[in-house]
């Protein structure tokens, strides 16, 4: 694969020169740090590369269709106490409201 000459390659990843990386700091408890470091020891990787892995997560949660979003809102409501799918409208009597 050719790469334009404005791309370079960072962590075997093509990266626009447009992305920019930013520096900052962040407090984690003794214990947590201890733990993380085993684990990425463990793993052969960074802890920058676990706590970006660990924000991807996070923010891929937020990224789920619209199926998946009901799903879980109908699992929320059959665990409430009066609510079951046999009361909820159809979608059709739900529009002609």
């Amino acid at each position: 694969m050719r790469l334009p000459a404005s791309f370079c390659i960072v962590d075997r990843r093509a990266v626009s020169p447009y992305l920019r990386f930013v520096k900052t700091t962040i407090e984690i408890p003794d214990a947590i740090a201890q733990r993380v470091k085993v684990l990425a020891a463990e793993r052969r990787t960074t802890l920058r590369e676990l706590v970006l892995q660990g924000l991807e997560s996070v923010l891929n949660e937020g990224q789920m269709n619209a199926k998946e979003r009901s799903q879980k809102l109908f699992a929320a409501m059959d665990q409430l106490h009066g609510v079951s799918a046999s009361k909820r409208l159809s979608r059709a009597d739900a529009n002609a409201r």
